[in-house]
Order: structure tokens, then C-alpha cells, then sequence
């Protein structure tokens, strides 16, 4: 069911100083930081491998799948409660909660060259 958790995503309410803290501190590569989608999310790559970083604050860890609409209706029927459904730049997304409580959103990669698209990319807020 899934393929591989692409990126994992960082509460970061203040982007500028969370930014700021994962390039220096931890020495990570600012690869993109965009306004979009109703957030500001920026990518930082920490490793050879994903999963990507995104610091933003509306996501916590984001799941690939082949089919969205038939993961959807396999983790229902399993007992996850769909939350709600957004687009997240690489395509569309859902999220869920288990029986536990706890939380996890899947993704179909409709966009699959986004990350690529957006390198470099660094978007700044209006007031700067």
C-alpha cells in the first residue's frame, strides 16, 4: 500500500528562524522555500537520501502512494478516519487518523519533477 515516506514534515511557525536554525546550526542545504498552497513551506536537505525535510506547520510525516482514491477507501476500511484533503505541490493529499490517534497523510505523486522545478526557488515574505 504505501511506497516510501518522501518527506517529513517539521513544525516550523516561525519559517525564518526554523530556516535559519537547519541550514546553520545543522548545516542542512536550503533547497527551495515557497508561498503556496496557503503556507509557507521550505525544503532542506540534510542527507544524500529522502526523506526531504519541509519545514511548515500543517503536515507531520507524508507517504506516497500508487493510487490515492483506492488508499483512501483501503485505510477506511481499516478503520482510519479521513481528517481532510489537500494539495500539497507533488499532488494530492489526505490525511487520516487511526484508531490510536494517531496521525499520517498520504500523497499521489501526480507532479513527480516538482522537487527538481522548485530548486532554488526562494520566495520572500512581502514586508522583507
Amino acid at each position: 500500500m504505501f511506497e516510501s515516506l518522501d518527506f517529513v514534515y517539521l513544525p516550523a511557525p516561525d519559517i525564518e528562524s526554523s530556516v535559519d536554525y537547519y541550514k546553520n546550526t545543522l548545516g542542512g542545504k536550503l533547497s527551495w522555500k515557497i508561498h503556496a498552497y496557503g503556507v509557507w513551506v521550505a525544503c532542506i536537505v540534510l542527507s544524500e537520501e529522502e526523506p526531504y525535510i519541509l519545514l511548515a506547520n500543517h503536515l507531520e510525516k507524508i507517504y506516497n502512494v500508487s493510487n490515492l482514491e483506492k488508499t483512501v477507501f483501503q485505510l477506511r476500511s481499516k478503520g482510519w478516519e479521513e481528517e481532510k484533503r489537500l494539495d500539497i505541490p507533488p499532488g494530492p493529499c489526505c490525511t487520516f487518523r487511526d484508531p490510536a490517534n494517531n496521525h499520517i497523510a498520504i500523497y499521489e505523486k501526480l507532479r513527480p519533477n516538482i522537487m527538481e522545478e522548485f530548486e532554488g526557488r526562494i520566495d520572500v515574505k512581502e514586508n522583507e
